[in-house]
C-alpha cells in the first residue's frame, strides 16, 4: 500500500508463522540465547503490567506446555521478587515441559513461586483463586495453537472471562488465532496483550480486536541485538499486513492551494435511495460533501428530492425514474458512488448496469454489492468494493463464518475476482489491493454498530476518491481511518449507545481540520 512523506509509517504485520521463524532466526542466526530472550519478554510484560495496574497486590498466572507458558512462569517469578502474593497454576502439567519453558519454571519455583498443577486443585478451589486474585496473566496457549481449544484450557479460559477481572495475555490471548484473527472457540478476553518480536495480524482484526483489549508491542530489540523487527528485513520474512492509523495516513490527504477552486477535488456523484431508503442516499452525500468533494450530486428517487435539498442544499439533487436517466449526470461525475439504499428492484438494477457501462472510477456498496454478487465478476481496477461479511459471503457464494475464519484472505480473494480495492468492513477493517500486504485499519468502535455508518464511509471514500484519483486502494485505506476516527471523535461526546451517522458527520470536519493544521506545521518546518 502507498506511504507517505513525513509523519507516522504504519506498522507492518506478520503471520504467527513468520513470527516464529524471526524468533528462530534471531536465536540461531543472531546467537541470541533463547532463554534470555524469554526473560527479556517476561521483564518487559511485568513492566507493562505494573505500569497499567499500579496498585495490584495478588496475582493469577496461568501456564500452558510451550513458551507461552514458559514466559508465564518468568511473570510470575519477576511478580514475586517485586513483593507481589502469586498464584500460579500449570494448566498444562509441568512434566510436559521441555527446553526454556522447562528452565522458567524451574526458575520460578527456585525464586519461591508455588506452581500448583491444575489436575490437584479442585473446581472450588480455582474459582476461589480467580476470585481473590486482582488480576490475570493468561500464558496458556500462545501462536502455535490453532483450532478451538480443548479441556482443560476452555474451561479455565471461560472461568476467566466470567470473573470479569483484568487480564493481561501474554503475547496473544488465548484460543485467538494470531495470524487471522479468528477465534472457534472460547477465547480470553483480555484488557491488555503484550506481544513479542513482531506484530501479529491476527491482533487487529477480527475477534482479534475485541479479544486483546489494549495491544502493546515490545520489540526486545535490547536481547534481540537487532533493532526493531517491523524494519528489520534480515531474517527474510516479509509482512503480510501494514496496521494503519491516523496519523500514518495523515499525509495522504490531498493540498489545498490558496488558489483553489472546486473543479480541483472532483464530482461526486452518489447513486442511491429507492422508495423507503432515501436516507442511505442523503448520508453518502452529505459525507461526500463533508469530505472535501468540489462538488456533490445525488441521482435519487424523486419522492426524496425535497428532503435531501431541506437537509443538505450544497448537494445538487436529481429525481430518476428511470435508468435512461443517469448517463448524462454520469458524463459529468468524476467518481460515482453506488448502492446505498438503492434496492434490488428493477430501479436498482438499471442503475448499476448505467453505473458499470459508464467505466467511471466507483464505489460499490450496500445493493450494488447484491446485485453484484449475481452476476459474472468483471475485474475493474478503478473501482472500490465495499462488503461487509454478510455481502463478502454472497459476492464469493460461501457463508459469513468463512469470511470470518481468514478476513485476509476473504478480502485478497474477492480483489482478485474483482480487481481494483476491496475494503472488508468489521473491526479491524480490511483493504486489499492485490499487493503482498493487505493494509489494517487500526482501531474498532462498538457504537458503529448501527444503520448508516457503512453509507457515510461510502461517500467519505468517494470524497477522497475523486481527490485522490490515482490511487483506489489509498482512498480506501484513508476513508476507513479517517472513518474511525470521526467515529471517535464523536463518541466522546455521545457514547457508544447513543452514536448515530450523521454524528461521525458532524464530527468529520474536526478531523479535517486538525490535519491541515499539522501538514501545515510539517510544510513550515521543512
Amino acid at each position: 500500500m502507498p506511504q507517505h512523506a513525513g509523519g507516522s509509517l504504519p506498522d507492518a504485520l506478520f503471520s504467527a508463522d513468520s513470527v516464529r521463524r524471526i524468533d528462530q532466526y534471531v536465536i540461531e542466526q543472531l546467537g541470541v540465547d533463547g532463554f534470555d530472550l524469554m526473560q527479556s519478554a517476561a521483564r518487559a510484560a511485568f513492566r507493562r503490567l505494573a505500569l497499567r495496574w499500579p496498585g495490584t497486590e495478588t496475582l493469577l498466572v496461568l501456564c500452558g506446555a510451550g513458551n507461552n507458558g514458559g514466559d508465564g512462569y518468568l511473570i510470575a517469578a519477576n511478580a514475586a521478587r517485586h513483593g507481589l502474593t502469586v498464584h500460579c497454576v500449570a494448566v498444562a502439567p509441568t512434566e510436559k515441559l521441555n527446553g526454556d519453558a522447562r528452565k522458567a519454571w524451574q526458575k520460578a519455583t527456585a525464586d519461591g513461586v508455588k506452581v500448583r498443577e491444575l489436575a490437584e486443585v479442585s473446581e472450588a478451589e480455582l474459582d476461589s483463586l480467580i476470585e481473590n486474585a486482582g488480576l490475570i496473566v493468561d500464558a496458556m496457549l500462545g501462536t502455535g495453537a490453532s483450532g478451538s481449544p480443548r479441556e482443560p484450557f476452555a474451561s479455565v479460559i471461560a472461568r476467566c472471562n466470567r470473573s470479569g477481572l483484568p487480564t493481561l495475555a501474554v503475547d496473544v490471548p488465548s484460543g485467538l488465532n494470531a495470524t487471522t484473527g479468528a477465534a472457534k472457540g472460547e477465547v480470553v478476553q483480555a484488557s491488555m496483550t503484550v506481544t513479542f518480536i513482531g506484530r501479529k495480524a491476527g491482533l487487529y482484526t477480527g475477534h482479534g480486536a475485541a479479544a486483546c483489549g489494549d495491544t502493546v508491542f515490545e520489540s526486545l530489540s535490547t536481547a534481540m541485538k537487532a533493532g526493531d523487527i517491523g524494519e528489520n528485513r534480515e531474517s527474510g520474512e516479509s509482512p503480510i499486513a501494514m496496521l494503519q492509523s491516523w496519523k500514518s495516513v495523515q499525509g495522504w490527504l490531498p493540498r489545498r492551494p490558496a488558489n483553489a477552486h472546486k473543479g480541483r477535488f472532483g464530482h461526486v456523484l452518489v447513486v442511491a435511495g429507492d422508495r423507503g431508503f432515501g436516507g442511505a442516499g442523503l448520508l453518502a452525500a452529505e459525507a461526500a460533501a463533508r469530505s472535501g468533494a468540489g462538488l456533490v450530486s445525488l441521482a435519487t428517487r424523486p419522492e426524496h428530492v425535497t428532503a435531501a435539498l431541506a437537509r443538505c442544499p450544497s448537494v445538487m439533487v436529481h429525481g430518476l425514474t428511470h435508468g435512461s436517466e443517469l448517463p448524462s449526470l454520469l458524463d459529468a461525475a468524476t467518481v460515482v458512488v453506488c448502492g446505498p439504499g438503492m434496492g434490488q428492484s428493477a430501479w436498482g438494477q438499471q442503475m448499476l448496469q448505467q453505473v458499470v457501462e459508464s467505466g467511471k472510477p466507483r464505489v460499490l456498496d450496500a445493493d450494488a454489492l447484491n446485485l453484484l454478487s449475481s452476476r459474472v465478476a468483471v475485474p475493474a481496477n478503478n473501482q472500490i468494493l465495499t462488503p461487509h461479511p454478510g455481502e463478502a459471503a454472497r459476492l464469493l457464494n460461501c457463508l459469513v463464518p468463512e469470511i470470518e475464519a481468514d478476513r485476509l484472505a476473504a478480502a485478497n480473494k474477492l480483489q482478485s475476482l474483482y480487481g481494483g480495492a476491496v475494503l472488508l468492513k468489521g473491526a479491524g477493517t480490511v483493504i486489499s489491493a492485490g499487493e503482498a500486504a493487505v493494509d489494517i485499519a487500526e482501531g474498532s468502535n462498538p457504537g458503529m454498530a448501527t444503520g448508516g455508518m457503512g453509507d457515510v464511509l461510502s461517500g467519505v471514500i468517494g470524497a477522497l476518491y475523486a481527490q485522490i484519483n490515482e490511487s483506489p486502494a489509498q482512498a480506501a485505506t484513508l476513508g476507513a481511518v479517517v472513518h474511525l476516527e470521526a467515529a471517535s471523535r464523536a463518541s466522546v461526546e455521545k457514547g457508544y449507545m447513543g452514536l448515530i451517522a450523521t454524528d461521525v458527520i458532524d464530527a468529520l470536519p474536526q478531523v479535517f481540520r486538525e490535519a491541515e493544521s499539522i501538514i501545515g506545521r510539517r510544510e513550515e518546518e521543512e
